[in-house]
C-alpha cells in the first residue's frame, strides 16, 4: 500500500519555515517527511541552505512523522564517519523514525573544500565504501578502516539507536539503481519509473522500500504557478549529467536561461486541477513505489496543504478508506 509524504525543500526555505511546514504536513494527513540536504541552493531565487542536521533535530521535537534525508552525500563535504554520527543522533532523537537517504552528490555542494570532482563511476565507488563504513559504525563497536577512499581509526559512536539506521540509495541511472539493489536498504528516485523499480528489485532490492519524489506548484492561477516553477525550479529541465557537474548557483542560472516556460510547464504539474494532481501522484503508486513525497514549489504552503488535505489525499490509492 502506497504512503504519501511531504518533501521539505531546504533550498527554498529557512529552518523555522521547514519546521512549520512539517507540522502542517502532519495536520494535512501526510505520513512522512523527506528533507533535502544542500550547501548551496540551485539558484539565487531559491536562496536558502540551512544545515540539515540541525533542522532534523528541530523536526524531532515538532512532529511525530518519520524523517529521511533526500538525499545527503557522505563522501566529500562530510566524511562518512561524521555523517554516521549525525544520522545516529537523529535516529535517537526521532525514536527510530529516521532513514538515511544517500547519493553520490553534486559538484554544487561537494566541491566546496577544493577537492577534484570525480567521475561518476568513482563517485559510486566512494559511495559504496562510505555506506560500508557507516554500517560498521552503526553497530556501536570500535571501528578502524583503511580503504581506498576513507580512513577511520578507533572510531566509536556512543549514541546509537536500538537498531542500525536504514540507508537508502538515490539513483537516476542503471548503474546507480543496481548499486541501490545490491547495498541499499531502499531505493530513492524522482520519477514514476516502473522499470527502475523493477531493476532495483532484480538487483537485490527484493521487497525493500522504493520511494520517489514529485515536484508540483499548486496555485489558483496556473500561469502564475508556471512562472513560479520556472523562476525557482527551471533546473528540473536541465539534461543528463549537467546538474551533477555545475559548481555554483550562478552556473545553474546561466544554464537555466535556455529553459523555457513551456518546458517547465511540461515537467512540473502547475495549477489547482485536483484530477491532475491525483493522476500525477497516483502514477508513482502504479509504478510500484511504496512512498511518494510531494514538494510544493513556492511560498503558498498553507494553500497547498489545504488543497491536498481536502481534495487530493483522500482520493489517492489506499487513502479512500481513510488509511
Amino acid at each position: 500500500m502506497t504512503e504519501y509524504g511531504y518533501f521539505l525543500s531546504s533550498e527554498e526555505h529557512g529552518p523555522d519555515e521547514l519546521v512549520e511546514q512539517a507540522r502542517m504536513a502532519e495536520q494535512a494527513g501526510f505520513t512522512g517527511l523527506w528533507i533535502s540536504d544542500h550547501y548551496h541552493p540551485w539558484n539565487a531565487a531559491q536562496g536558502r541552505s540551512p544545515f540539515v542536521w540541525s533542522v532534523i533535530g528541530a523536526l524531532s521535537q515538532a512532529t511525530s512523522l518519520p524523517v529521511q534525508t533526500a538525499v545527503t552525500c557522505p563522501t566529500m563535504r562530510m566524511h562518512p564517519a561524521v555523517t554516521a554520527q549525525a544520522a545516529a543522533t537523529c535516529a535517537v532523537q526521532l525514536g527510530g523514525r529516521f532513514r538515511l537517504g544517500v547519493g553520490s552528490g553534486l559538484a554544487l555542494d561537494e566541491h566546496i573544500l577544493g577537492a577534484p570532482w570525480p567521475q561518476a563511476a568513482v563517485r559510486l565507488e566512494m559511495l559504496q565504501e562510505a555506506v560500508h563504513v557507516m554500517r560498521l559504525l552503526f553497530e556501536g563497536g570500535e571501528v578502524s578502516h583503511h580503504g581506498k577512499h576513507y580512513t577511520v581509526e578507533n572510531a566509536r559512536l556512543h549514541t546509537v539507536p536500538d537498531d542500525p539506521v536504514p540507508i537508502d540509495i538515490s539513483a537516476f541511472g542503471p548503474a546507480a539503481t543496481e548499486l541501490a539493489g545490491r547495498i541499499g536498504d531502499g531505493f530513492i528516485t524522482m520519477a514514476p519509473d516502473g522499470e527502475a523499480v523493477d531493476r532495483f528489485r532484480r538487483s537485490g532490492g527484493g521487497v525493500k522500500p522504493a520511494q520517489a519524489g514529485l515536484r508540483v506548484c499548486w496555485g489558483p492561477d496556473r500561469d502564475e504557478a508556471v512562472r513560479t516553477a520556472h523562476r525557482l525550479w527551471a533546473v528540473e529541465r536541465l539534461p543528463g549529467e549537467l546538474p551533477q557537474l555545475l559548481p555554483t548557483p550562478h552556473h545553474f542560472e546561466q544554464a537555466c536561461e535556455l529553459v523555457t516556460m513551456d518546458q517547465v510547464a511540461d515537467a512540473v504539474l502547475c495549477g489547482d486541477d485536483a484530477e491532475a494532481h491525483i493522476e500525477a501522484v497516483a502514477a508513482y503508486a502504479d509504478a510500484g513505489f511504496d512512498t511518494v513525497y510531494v514538494h510544493q514549489i513556492g511560498a503558498d504552503q498553507q494553500g497547498f496543504f489545504d488543497f491536498y488535505r481536502t481534495k487530493v489525499l483522500p482520493r489517492l490509492p489506499g487513502r479512500a478508506e481513510g488509511t
